[in-house]
């Protein structure tokens, strides 16, 4: 089974369009690519809904849009037949859990992904960025340790692009069995879309990859397409970048219980 589990409802263009026509082209792009079911996984931060989570104005800029049509859109769309889940994407705010479970909480998810973008008021995929601030191995260091830190959470599912703080400075030797062993109890996503940032490489990297393999830890895939024609994007690469680690199945949500499936 292959799925792409990571994903911005959006118009052709990269505009929002939380609607069951926009669900459709996307439902379109994946049977073109032979991709079997597709999770949409909007930013949290674009719902007015979540406001009182926020402070920078990264975040309050666009935390202008209604949560109701984006979850009635995907509803709509499974409920006619459609392979799509309903996800969102939740930056982790470390202090913040509480109100954040009270955020998800009213809405019928198949799986939550949580990821980490700023850390300390710094971007970490994003300039000015936290390895400008503090250099590269600080910010390595924060950036795993509030990983692990919101995978205790028990807030999400599985992790997105579980290495972003690749995105500034070449990548250096790191404890990825002190990281692995903080993971336990989410998924990891092993994705794409690196291959289309600055330095071009999967996510997670391999010995990252490798050692939450040889630890049990789950993976799903995904391509973090932001319009639909680049749903399934590369990911024949992160399927075989997972192959590579030792993985044969890929995780499968429905109401955010998780099953396994032969990775296609």
């Amino acid at each position: 089974m292959i799925v792409d589990y990571h994903m911005h409802l959006r118009a052709p263009d990269e505009t929002i369009e939380h609607t069951v026509e926009a669900v459709e082209r996307y439902v379109e792009a994946a049977a073109q690519r032979g991709i079997d079911e597709i999770g949409f996984t909007e930013h949290i931060y674009y719902f007015e809904q979540t406001r009182a989570l926020w402070s920078m104005p990264y975040h309050l800029e666009r935390c202008v849009y209604d949560i109701e049509p984006y979850v009635d859109a995907v509803v709509e769309a499974k409920r006619r037949g459609h392979p799509v889940k309903l996800g969102i994407e939740v930056d982790f705010e470390p202090g913040r859990e509480e109100e954040t479970a009270e955020a998800l909480a009213p809405y019928p998810w198949d799986y939550v992904l949580g990821s980490i973008h700023f850390l300390d008021g710094s971007g970490i995929d994003a300039e000015p960025s936290l390895v400008d601030s503090v250099g590269v191995e600080e910010a390595w260091r924060r950036y795993y340790a509030a990983l692990g830190l919101a995978a205790q959470t028990g807030l999400f599912d599985s992790l997105a692009h579980p290495d972003l703080v690749k995105m500034f400075g070449e990548e250096i030797d790191w404890d990825w069995d002190a990281v692995v062993a903080s993971l336990h109890g989410v998924a990891l996503e092993v994705s794409s879309a690196g291959l289309h940032k600055r330095h071009g490489r999967l996510y997670p990297n391999p010995a990252l990859l490798s050692e939450a393999r040889a630890r049990g830890i789950p993976i799903t895939l995904a391509s973090d397409a932001h319009v639909p024609q680049n749903v399934g994007r590369d990911l024949d690469r992160a399927v075989e970048h997972a192959r590579a680690a030792g993985y044969e199945t890929v995780t499968v949500f429905d109401r955010r219980e998780a099953r396994q499936e032969p990775l296609g």
